[in-house]
């Protein structure tokens, strides 16, 4: 269950466009290629996750090995079904898509990794991870502009046109329950039990009870390079609200669906 924040707006400021490298900064988790380099040297890195956000705000992609990311995907990218831009929420092949569909087949698009978005997954042992946008694999490498990161990134030129910039925050809101992957899918997720049994919108007691779970995804989300603002408790039962601090808006919708796979991972 997630809960979104409006965007707000400000006065303009440079933006840059198409793959670059992270600005790291203090305070500021991200990686850049040289620091990737000798992670990968050392043995702390081992596996690169590249990851795209589908049309339901989810990562979908897969682990590279992270010598075979610096060798080659750093370059030339890696391939991904067309068809992740045009499937439901259950994976199924959906009719009506210009993109893929079976009579036009299903043909590969380029993951092409935004360096800017290269962290460590510290949940994940040996893990960094990359988001991509998306790119026909043509001679002109034309982007895939149904892609969520293409539709918000003409947003943002748009705004930048007329002297905008655009920023926006995530409250993101979740219920626990006690229940594993596997019981809840055999109930058919009915039934399920929460963690806590009555409202505990700030309810320090309350929240005390799942705080090691909060605990783990605040820490492992600024590890990953988040500005974790707090942690709280919600009026449903089990439900509870992690905060981050607000930033220029494909950042924060990135950051977002970094949040919400990281949370379930943890």
């Amino acid at each position: 269950m997630v809960h979104h924040r409006a965007i707000a707006w400000s006065d303009p400021r440079s933006r840059a466009t198409g793959p670059r490298e992270a600005d790291v900064s203090a305070g500021d988790n991200r990686l850049t290629v040289d620091q990737l380099r000798e992670h990968v040297a050392t043995g702390l890195v081992d596996t690169v996750v590249v990851a795209v956000p589908d049309m339901q705000g989810r990562l979908q992609g897969k682990r590279i090995h992270a010598q075979f990311f610096l060798d080659t995907v750093l370059e030339h990218g890696t391939e991904g079904c067309n068809y992740l831009m045009a499937v439901d929420v259950d994976m199924n092949t959906v009719d009506g898509y210009a993109i893929s569909s079976w009579e036009r087949g299903y043909g590969d698009m380029e993951f092409v990794p935004d360096l800017a978005t290269l962290h460590l997954t510290p949940w994940l042992p040996g893990t960094a991870a990359v988001i991509c946008d998306l790119a026909w694999l043509d001679d002109d490498r034309s982007p895939v502009a149904e892609s969520p990161r293409a539709v918000l990134g003409r947003q943002v030129d748009r705004a930048a046109e007329r002297g905008l910039v655009a920023f926006a925050g995530t409250e993101l809101e979740f219920i626990v329950f006690n229940d594993t992957f596997e019981s809840a899918w055999a109930k058919s997720y009915r039934g399920l039990t929460p963690a806590n049994q009555y409202n505990v919108d700030y309810s320090l007691l309350g929240t005390s009870r799942v705080e090691p779970l909060l605990r783990d995804i605040r820490n492992g989300m600024f590890d990953a390079g988040l500005v974790v603002e707090s942690a709280k408790g919600e009026c449903n039962l089990g439900q509870h609200e992690i905060a981050f601090r607000f930033d220029e808006v494909l950042r924060t919708a990135d950051q977002h669906s970094v949040y919400k796979n990281g949370a379930k991972e943890i």
